[in-house]
């Protein structure tokens, strides 16, 4: 079943989403609700969903901004905004930042469904596509070549892969490192790179796990820590989203290949 998340600040409307709906009919279970975005990304990280339900108008964090955050971290979650007919050219530049689809409210019945099916349609057109393929871009990933990229990357390249067990390393501990601001390294790096830096990070820690997975020698838990998680659950759904199938499925494949 597909996993979703529903956030807005509105109980009413918030419960009205997560009662009202047929979610088993349409392949789907409820996961976690948010008041507001700075709740939405804690629980967007910690239970991983396919599809996240989003008000855009929200205390403290706005559905934009939440969305933004997400994407900077490497989260391709597929959202769907909610919007009232004010917000509609605000929605529409919602879909600039990545938002999978947007609703105006109020919705008629059949359209936060249909939308999430055709979510559910290209996420199954990606898994079609084949788990070896999936893994192949993974492996592949890690290619960059340091000689061509400035000081600062190329340095930040190598902290990366020599603190990859750290699970504290994010853009802030490598920018303090370099001595410079974030900002300047978010931009050099997606820059020389095509990757955000914490995208990189997590695609360069699945990478490195699927290569300690290969041969046999530790436990996932092990590999999980070498790697920079310490939630094996968190690590696993990671995992997945990268490769197409979790840590003991990717390892089985291995030694039946090997057999």
């Amino acid at each position: 079943m597909f996993k979703v998340i529903v956030i807005d600040d509105e109980a009413l409307v918030r419960n009205g989403i997560v009662m009202e709906t047929d979610w088993k009919a349409i392949d789907c279970m409820i996961v976690g609700e948010a008041a507001d975005g700075e709740e939405g990304i804690k629980l967007i990280k910690r239970l991983v969903p396919d599809i996240v339900i989003c008000d855009i108008r929200m205390p403290k964090m706005d559905g934009i901004e939440m969305l933004t955050k997400l994407r900077e971290d490497g989260n391709d979650t597929h959202v769907i905004f909610l919007t009232a007919y004010s917000d509609f050219s605000y929605a529409q530049q919602a879909v600039k930042f990545g938002a999978a689809d947007y609703l105006l409210k109020p919705y008629d019945d059949g359209d936060l469904e249909g939308a999430i099916r055709k979510i559910q349609g290209k996420l199954k057109n990606k898994e079609a596509q084949g788990e070896k393929a999936l893994e192949d871009d993974v492996l592949s990933f890690g290619s960059l070549k340091k000689d061509d990229k400035s000081k600062y990357v190329s340095d930040a390249l190598n902290y990366i892969a020599e603190h990859l067990s750290d699970s504290d390393m994010n853009i802030r501990s490598i920018s303090e490192w370099l001595c410079i601001s974030e900002s300047h390294l978010s931009h050099v790096f997606k820059k020389e790179t095509d990757y955000t830096v914490n995208a990189y990070i997590t695609r360069y820690r699945i990478r490195t796990a699927m290569k300690l997975l290969r041969n046999n020698r530790y436990k996932i838990y092990e590999i999980a820590e070498m790697v920079g998680y310490r939630d094996i659950a968190y690590f696993s759904n990671i995992f997945k989203k990268l490769t197409g199938v979790n840590p003991s499925e990717y390892q089985d494949r291995i030694r039946d290949d090997d057999a």
